[in-house]
């Protein structure tokens, strides 16, 4: 991949983005879901890629595992408080091309009222026009995170040890962008 062919803004596809997360549950199955409402832009600078940026927006409401009863409580003041805390931020700091098909976008994640930095590794998926005539770019990465460092400390406790859900989650990206003109 060259960046350089790739500079531009660009803005999330919401209908081909996905932001999916996976956590342990009663520490013996995964349950797996995604927030279905997610906005952002990314202003890639090929000559320079540590000038390029990416901005994305995730609605909390948007929260979903398919299961209505779980969804609620997660959006509920026991986890994401979508009530006090409508959004999910994320803001980029750095870009940095670490391959040829990878590159690592670090920057500041706010759940909350908490915000941390990190770093995520993508891979860039490839880039077509689309029969509308939109030039698209696809990267996918992902990153595990703790519950706890964002302030989201609601679990049970097993009878046969362990807890109900794990701290550790992971994110997922399946991003697809158009090139604005």
């Amino acid at each position: 991949m060259s960046l350089k062919d790739l500079s531009g803004t660009y803005v999330l596809d919401p209908a081909h983005t996905r932001v999916g997360f996976s956590a342990r549950h009663a520490m013996v199955t995964k349950v797996r879901g995604a927030f279905n409402d997610v906005s952002g832009t990314a202003n890639v600078d090929g000559r320079n890629p540590g000038a390029s940026n990416v901005q994305v927006t995730i609605n909390v409401a948007s929260f979903d595992t398919r299961n209505e009863g779980r969804d609620g409580h997660v959006k509920s003041a026991d986890f994401l408080d979508a009530e006090n805390y409508p959004t999910i931020t994320f803001a980029s700091t750095s870009v940095v091309q670490t391959g040829d098909d990878e590159v690592e976008i670090t920057g500041d994640l706010t759940i909350k009222d908490v915000t941390r930095s990190l770093t995520i590794p993508f891979t860039f998926e490839g880039e077509a026009t689309d029969p509308f005539g939109n030039h698209r770019i696809g990267f996918e990465g992902g990153v595990a995170i703790s519950r706890a460092d964002y302030g989201i400390t609601w679990n049970a406790a097993l009878e046969t040890g362990g807890v109900l859900v794990s701290d550790k989650v992971n994110l997922e990206f399946e991003v697809s962008a158009i090139k604005q003109a």
